[in-house]
């Protein structure tokens, strides 16, 4: 089946054109040129990906990007923020809030599709274990992309998910911030410094005391995850 990627961005000419470079690479595109047209499309789907607008007429791009990360059925879905900002701080924000990317305007509509599946592959990427299990208290399914703390099902966004799986299957290893980001893109990595430190305070504020206590910071190196 083909995934579907909803754009909401109240210029039609980028809608039109990203939507046309994504169909040519197999996309199926849903298209919103504000927030109450996308409110009612994902009142009855779910897209594989988002494509978000922060500028909008109608709405704040971060709050309907906080909206969609307090949702159960929309938290793993992937997010790309587009935004004519630059300045750090907005994409540092953007990456708290649970965002997997960050585009900023003008871009090439080929490193958008590039972008777009990089973080599909991050997404549902090849995962072989079955189950990973940290102490009693933490429980991995990487192909349902699950995690649960005390039977409890904890809502991570993809990069979140993708960085506690890293950590999980070498328990005490620790791994280096390019190591991590290296793994989340690869050659398509993230230039700020500080993506690594956002995402993993994010993440142990999710899993909660007990378990994100298990992520530690070795100072001046990286983290682990230590049982």
């Amino acid at each position: 089946m083909k995934k579907t990627i909803a754009i909401i961005d109240d210029e039609p000419d980028i809608v039109e054109l990203v939507s046309l470079h994504l169909k040519k690479s197999g996309f199926d595109v849903q298209g919103f040129l504000n927030s109450e047209e996308f409110f009612d499309f994902i009142g009855k789907n779910v897209p594989d990906l988002i494509l978000l607008d922060l500028m909008l007429p109608d709405a704040d791009g971060f709050e309907i990007c906080k909206y969609l990360r307090r949702r159960d059925e929309f938290a793993s879905v992937p997010i790309i923020m587009l935004t004519a900002k630059s300045e750090e701080t907005d994409k540092v924000l953007g990456l708290e809030l649970g965002a997997d990317d960050y585009v900023t305007k003008p871009f090439s509509p080929k490193e958008l599709v590039a972008r777009v599946k990089a973080v599909l592959r991050r997404h549902d990427g090849g995962e072989s274990l079955q189950k990973i299990t940290v102490g009693s208290v933490m429980t991995l399914f990487p192909e349902k992309h699950e995690v649960f703390v005390k039977d409890k099902r904890i809502y991570l966004t993809s990069t979140e998910f993708k960085i506690l799986k890293l950590l999980s299957q070498k328990k005490g290893w620790v791994f280096t911030r390019d190591q991590i980001l290296d793994y989340l893109w690869g050659q398509e990595k993230a230039v700020l410094d500080r993506t690594v430190d956002v995402h993993i305070k994010h993440l142990r504020e999710k899993l909660g005391k007990t378990a994100g206590g298990l992520i530690k910071n070795i100072r001046g190196v990286g983290y682990k995850l230590e049982e």
